[in-house]
């Protein structure tokens, strides 16, 4: 009895598939009469100060890292007020400062964003209420501790 189930069911599946691709669909006459027409098309025109929005949201671009010419470096020192030296924990062998709300270590770099150009900025030390930042070892910069 299974043996017979077993070739009838393919035999009928195929004989029903076989009738249904002879039989006309019900309202088409023809498949090649399907053609679609586009009424509207849309567009998408972004305007020059605009945010693009397919970034997400609160997303903002980064600025481009500065150039490294000479005339740029020369005549843009970075002033001390770009910074803000909220503490700073010296012991155990380790040495940290929180800088602009971020925790940093001796050695650590971290990029400065000022009006469009982004500085690359290295902590060079951490002193008892103060840091030392250096940049491009060109410009040393002494933030003091803010104190409130």
């Amino acid at each position: 009895m299974k043996a017979f189930a077993s070739i009838l069911i393919p035999i009928l599946l195929a004989l029903a598939a076989l009738h249904a691709a002879d039989a006309p669909a019900i309202g088409i006459k023809n498949k090649s009469s399907f053609e679609f027409e586009i009424k509207n098309k849309s567009s998408f025109e972004l305007e020059g100060n605009s945010r693009n929005p397919f970034w997400p949201i609160g997303w903002k671009p980064t600025g481009q890292v500065t150039s490294t010419s000479a005339e740029h470096d020369a005549g843009s020192e970075i002033p001390v007020s770009a910074f803000s030296l909220t503490s700073v924990t010296i012991g155990g062998g380790t040495r940290f400062a929180i800088i602009n709300g971020r925790i940093m270590e001796e050695g650590q770099q971290f990029g400065l964003q000022l009006g469009t150009h982004t500085y690359q900025i290295t902590l060079k030390s951490i002193q008892d209420g103060r840091v030392v930042l250096e940049r491009r070892r060109s410009q040393e910069i002494v933030v003091p501790l803010r104190r409130k």
